[in-house]
């Protein structure tokens, strides 16, 4: 009879030994985080019942305009076009910038710089806060990369560069945010950069020299904005020392209700001695509520806290109608192991075949590439979390998350499964790719 080998008796015995060990782990990691956010008053973050508000985070705001934008081609010109509109504000915040990055391609093609010198030469107010990179040349973007680029931002120019190293070891802010006239706020995973890989991609992935980017970022308008633009202010402040003044709030933009949540280690900045774990609050809470749909969209899969919870919806569906879909990359920029073995896990939880779990490819030609998935996307029964989950975020990978109220329909694209073919039945992520182009 043919079909695939079985594994030895030693494989057996290893596999056995390599599964204790990464309980052990795991266990002592979980004992860590527990005791940490008990340490600074976070442990409710931890043990969240079920709700879609995070009652630790800023505030619901009502009267907010919400749109999703999907891939970099359908979000970066938008971007350019508000920059490019400001008429006295405008705050970016990112994990790196590259200054010839284009924000828009053909013949109206623009590069970061240029937009920002254009835009700070006609008088407007530009502040950048980059991440001031790896302290040690083991990742990128490293500090002298980062120095670099300012220089070059700087030269000639009325731009206002501040570079923030307040991070925990080995992790780093990785928020990214562009703030218009403090009316309109752009959330999500979209750097402006081609560090890594251009972001630069549109939603049908045709196949191209580069590596192929799947992302989305969150444009809000309305009373909201206050809140995304209080935490920029508080993060420039800790850097330069400036306090900006503080804008009239936003008018009502329109009907949906709109939270916004972040990550902020404890002892990093003064104005949160004790950090802000709004991010895990908000994630467990609205993975706890869950009865009908759990999708996400992220580049890890990593925090076993999480995944628990995950695993636990699967054993017991709240619903007969209860499905679940994780949308990863095919091959993780890092910490594929710890990915992998999560992975396994709702893969032993899924006894009803409830679980889809899918990566990206570009198409073209006759053949195939991976799609880096990047996006940062949450959808729990209609409802929308836009920013990264995993271990990190329990420690110093800093970021904001605005999360609002939505139907299915007006996430379109995120609960539209069509182009991704297999489920993943095996959890080995050399097989992802091969599955996925079904």
């Amino acid at each position: 009879m043919s079909g695939a080998r079985r594994p030895s008796g030693v494989a057996r015995a290893l596999g056995r030994v390599d599964a204790a060990v990464g309980d052990a782990v795991e266990r002592a990691v979980r004992v860590h985080h527990r005791r940490r956010l008990q340490r600074v008053g976070w442990l409710p973050a931890l043990d969240a019942p079920a709700s879609f508000v995070a009652p630790h985070a800023f505030s619901p705001r009502e009267g907010n305009r919400v749109e999703v934008l999907v891939d970099g081609a359908a979000a970066l010109p938008r971007i350019a076009a508000a920059i490019r509109a400001a008429d006295h504000s405008v705050d970016l915040a990112g994990w790196f910038f590259s200054p010839d990055f284009e924000l828009t391609r053909g013949p109206e093609r623009r590069a970061l710089s240029g937009l920002l010198r254009e835009t700070a030469g006609r008088g407007v107010e530009v502040r950048l806060l980059a991440w001031a990179g790896a302290p040690l040349p083991l990742f990128r973007p490293g500090r002298r990369q980062v120095e670099n680029v300012m220089a070059e931002l700087s030269d000639g120019a009325r731009l206002r560069l501040a570079t923030d190293r307040r991070e925990r070891p080995m992790h780093c802010h990785h928020e990214k945010l562009v703030i218009v006239d403090g009316r309109q706020a752009f959330v999500g995973g979209i750097d402006l950069t081609d560090l890594d890989g251009d972001r630069f991609d549109s939603g049908s992935h045709p196949l191209r020299s580069g590596t192929g980017w799947h992302d989305a970022t969150m444009l809000t308008e309305g009373p909201v904005v206050e809140d995304v633009a209080r935490h920029f202010g508080m993060r420039w402040w800790e850097v330069t020392g400036e306090r900006l003044a503080t804008p009239d709030p936003p008018k009502p933009a329109g009907d949906v209700r709109v939270q916004v949540a972040r990550t902020v280690p404890e002892r990093v900045y003064g104005s949160l001695p004790l950090g802000d774990f709004s991010i895990l609050e908000a994630y467990v809470g609205a993975l706890r509520a869950a009865r009908t749909l759990v999708y996400l969209e992220n580049q890890f899969l990593w925090s076993s806290e999480i995944v628990e919870i995950l695993a636990g919806l699967l054993r017991r569906p709240p619903s007969d109608e209860f499905r679940m879909v994780v949308v990863l990359p095919a091959h993780p920029s890092t910490g594929a192991d710890d990915t992998r073995g999560q992975l396994a896990v709702l893969s032993d939880a899924d006894v009803d075949r409830r679980l889809l779990c899918c990566t990206l490819v570009a198409r073209g030609n006759g053949a195939t590439e991976a799609v880096y998935v990047h996006a940062k996307i949450g959808l729990v029964d209609g409802r929308l979390t836009s920013e990264r989950y995993d271990r990190t975020s329990f420690s110093g990978s800093y970021g904001v998350v605005v999360a609002g109220r939505f139907t299915v329909r007006a996430n379109g694209r995120h609960v539209v499964v069509a182009d991704l073919k297999t489920a993943v039945r095996s959890v080995d992520f050399e097989r992802l790719e091969a599955l996925a182009k079904g």
